[in-house]
């Protein structure tokens, strides 16, 4: 019988799930050398089905498959070690009248369950919750709960809150299950027929996914348990791995939850850190420390002054997966690029995104997934990939303060560009086509696309056109703010490192990186304000209209009622009539309420305090974002 773990550290299981995940997606086996009539030839030597197999490996490949091997060598070690710290026992002692209990994987009840929910009785609930809450309390159904997105978004903590919400006759029938590449979906079964029998209702399944015939009988937890009556709640970062387990398996015998998305109201209830700027900057995950979720605090001898500001500055976080731009670079390598990977390598229902696979086993993912993130449409193209790198927001920045009309500068001529763009490279893993080894195709775009649409890190955002009405295109924006405004780190990080840049003024240093900075939060608070409305009204239009001069960045569209409203989204906190001479123009006006009805609302969303200007009405952008909860 398989040994179970438990454990008094309850972060044991979840490192070596993570271990466990890692190990997964790494190539197994060793490198040989063969000398044939004088000339070395390499090749990947690994052992299925008892049968040794080896495989032809180029010369310039070598280095990095060696480093592949050597890290699963490395880790398969840390995971052995990490196992021996645990307690070996093959019995879990429920403190109710059932006794010890013999499970064959890592089963949590009784005291053993309450000891690791304890502290999240103090964190705040995200919204998502209510789905989970009323799946677990509303009426029994042959249905399962799938929790998934991407790491640290909330899914464990969710779980471990809604255990919390059990009453003590409930708790003692719920169990806590801690899957490992290890288990078989057979040991699972014999747990689940274990609690069944002795009268568990309430079941949480953590990574599931990690077992590899997960897909093929996963119908087993809708058909044998929850339609029996027990609630049966599956969770894990596999988005793929779920949507092939729904479409081949489960099909409407699921309710799916996805946590990827944390909109601005969220950030600012669950977290209790407030600002449209400290969104931006850390937006997408719930690792950021605040006074509502966790007890991370400000770290100020990790802080870099540069680039942070005296109010972010207090709730800064080294540890924070968009803290800088290592930590965002690490986080979609292994939050993104390897959920992708797992997911191609564990199911034979991957091929249809095996060109991804591709990409990630040569390790050139992650360069594509920041060209795109980098890039000022985000767009999915293979001419973005492609082209020589040079920062967009540099080159934005620049053509702007060359139209000061105050200071104007040229501010390439006070750095070496080239050298800047080198390093933002370097760290952001990005390469340009002379640097890649996997020749990139429109199929290697749709794909990623395709994919990060699943994740939901990315959505879409109609682009129209006026007077030209067949005109018609789409704007992508970034669901985790904080995934892009590393990027703009990177770049003020390498500014400052170059020589020539250093030779300016510390005064006009700051001027050009502020402008700079603001400029970027401005286009992200933009795609923020659009993602977070089209989010919130379903069943309207939603898009943005370019005019041959100008532009709405907003509209929002009744179809049924043939009225809609216009908006400005400025980065701002002043009022000047620069920012409504758009919404005040008879001309767009007119042909906006010709092409999609009555204008019923002219707004202005910026930073500062609510109030009217004549018919135009501004907007708090922090207020506005917060009411959107209400709307549905």
């Amino acid at each position: 019988m398989k040994k179970v773990f438990p454990t008094k550290d309850d972060d044991i299981y979840t490192q070596i799930a993570e271990i466990e995940r890692e190990i997964a997606i790494l190539p197994a086996g060793s490198i040989t050398k063969k000398k044939i009539k004088d000339k070395d030839y390499y090749y990947h030597r690994i052992t299925r089905g008892g049968k040794r197999i080896e495989n032809y490996v180029a010369f310039e490949e070598v280095p990095a498959l060696k480093a592949k091997i050597d890290r699963r060598k490395t880790l398969e070690k840390e995971l052995k070690e990490l196992k021996l710290t645990v307690p070996k026992t093959d019995r879990v002692y429920d403190s109710g009248e059932r006794g010890y209990l013999r499970f064959k994987t890592a089963v949590r009840v009784g005291k053993q369950l309450e000891s690791q929910i304890a502290l999240t009785k103090k964190y705040k609930r995200r919204e998502p919750i209510r789905v989970l809450r009323d799946y677990i309390f509303g009426p029994p159904q042959d249905k399962v709960l799938i929790i998934y997105g991407l790491r640290r978004t909330g899914k464990t903590t969710m779980i471990r809150q809604i255990l919390t919400e059990l009453s003590p006759e409930e708790f003692e029938k719920a169990a806590f299950i801690q899957v490992t590449s290890a288990d078989t979906l057979a040991d699972v079964d014999a747990d689940l027929k274990l609690l069944e029998k002795n009268g568990f209702r309430y079941v949480f399944i953590d990574e599931v996914t990690l077992m590899e015939d997960f897909i093929e009988g996963a119908a087993l937890f809708s058909d044998i348990y929850a339609g029996s009556g027990m609630k049966i709640v599956l969770s894990g970062t596999d988005s793929l791995g779920f949507a092939f387990t729904r479409e081949e398996q489960l099909y409407d015998r699921c309710i799916m939850l996805h946590t990827t998305f944390i909109p601005y109201r969220e950030f600012e209830e669950v977290l209790g850190i407030r600002g449209i700027d400290e969104y931006i900057r850390y937006g997408g995950t719930m690792s950021l420390g605040g006074i509502n979720y966790n007890s991370e605090t400000h770290n100020s001898d990790n802080c870099n002054p540069h680039t942070c500001n005296s109010e972010a500055t207090k709730i800064y976080n080294p540890n924070t997966p968009f803290a800088d731009s290592k930590h965002a670079e690490e986080y979609i390598d292994t939050a993104i690029a390897k959920n992708i990977q797992h997911s191609l390598k564990a199911y034979q229902y991957g091929g249809h995104f095996r060109l991804l696979r591709e990409l990630y086993e040569h390790g050139e993912l992650t360069n594509v997934i920041n060209r795109v993130v980098e890039n000022i449409n985000h767009s999915f193209t293979k001419q973005v990939i492609e082209r020589t790198f040079r920062s967009h927001d540099i080159a934005v920045t620049a053509a702007n303060l060359l139209r000061d009309m105050e200071n104007p500068i040229n501010i390439l001529d006070h750095m070496n560009a080239g050298e800047v763009n080198s390093g933002i490279m370097k760290m952001l893993d990005i390469l340009n086509k002379e640097e890649q080894t996997v020749g990139i195709e429109e199929d290697h775009m749709i794909q990623i696309k395709e994919y990060l649409k699943l994740l939901d890190l990315i959505m879409e955002i109609d682009l129209e056109s006026l007077p030209e009405v067949s005109r018609k295109g789409k704007i992508t924006v970034i669901s985790q703010p904080g995934l892009r405004y590393a990027q703009a780190q990177a770049i003020v990080e390498n500014m400052l490192l170059d020589a020539e840049f250093r030779e300016l003024s510390a005064r006009e240093r700051q001027r050009i990186l502020e402008r700079l900075l603001s400029e970027i939060r401005g286009r992200m608070m933009e795609d923020i304000v659009l993602l977070e409305t089209r989010l919130a009204f379903p069943d309207k239009k939603v898009f943005k209209v370019q005019f041959p001069v100008g532009e709405f960045d907003m509209v929002v569209c009744d179809t049924k009622e043939l009225t809609c409203r216009i908006y400005e989204v400025k980065y701002s906190r002043e009022q000047i009539p620069e920012q409504y001479r758009h919404l005040n123009n008879e001309d767009k006006c007119g042909m906006t309420s010709h092409r999609y009805g009555d204008i019923v609302g002219k707004y202005v969303i910026y930073r500062g305090e609510n109030t009217k200007c004549g018919d135009i009405q501004y907007l708090n952008v922090e207020e506005y974002l917060k009411s959107l909860g209400t709307q549905n």
